[in-house]
């Protein structure tokens, strides 16, 4: 299952900062395991929204040019608080640094006024077809797909 933990590109400093948001809804399936008399967002998926939105500013500074963003290492992780169904969850990570391969940021997750989750993160980037040539087409049809999802993202930029 994949999830989407990001539901808008609110703000975007190219290259610098990225702001999105994320609503928490009871809909969500992970939430009837996590906890079904107390649901609430799971803290390692506070974590991934925060990664999520950083791929995005990665990927804009980039040009699309690379289908793999991922999860080096995290560190300095702290959660303060919960996610519960319609709360809505102020994701801003700022870059330290973008570099071709590897980028690393800064985050931090916001309820209302109450921070939730911050965390210091390395991201890698790559292409599949750096391991097996044999990959360069499922490499475009990702990209093509991120682009379209960066679209619904940030419908601004598309007008």
């Amino acid at each position: 299952m994949k999830f989407v933990l990001i539901d808008k590109i609110v703000e975007i400093q190219p290259g610098c900062s990225l702001t999105a948001i994320k609503s928490v809804s009871l809909a969500e399936e992970y939430l009837a395991d996590h906890f079904p008399i107390f649901p609430v967002l799971p803290g390692v998926l506070l974590l991934e929204g925060l990664i999520e939105s950083a791929s995005w500013l990665v990927r804009q500074h980039n040009n699309f040019t690379q289908s793999m963003v991922l999860l080096e290492n995290a560190r300095n992780v702290r959660y303060k608080s919960f996610a519960a169904p319609g709360m809505q969850i102020r994701y801003t990570v700022t870059a330290k640094t973008i570099e071709e391969n590897t980028s690393s940021f800064s985050g931090v997750g916001i309820c209302g006024e109450d921070e939730i989750v911050s965390a210091q993160f390395t991201l890698r980037h790559f292409n599949l077809a750096e391991e097996n040539p044999k990959m360069a087409h499922a490499d475009g049809q990702i990209i093509e797909a991120l682009k379209k999802r960066w679209a619904l993202l940030r419908p601004e930029e598309n007008n």
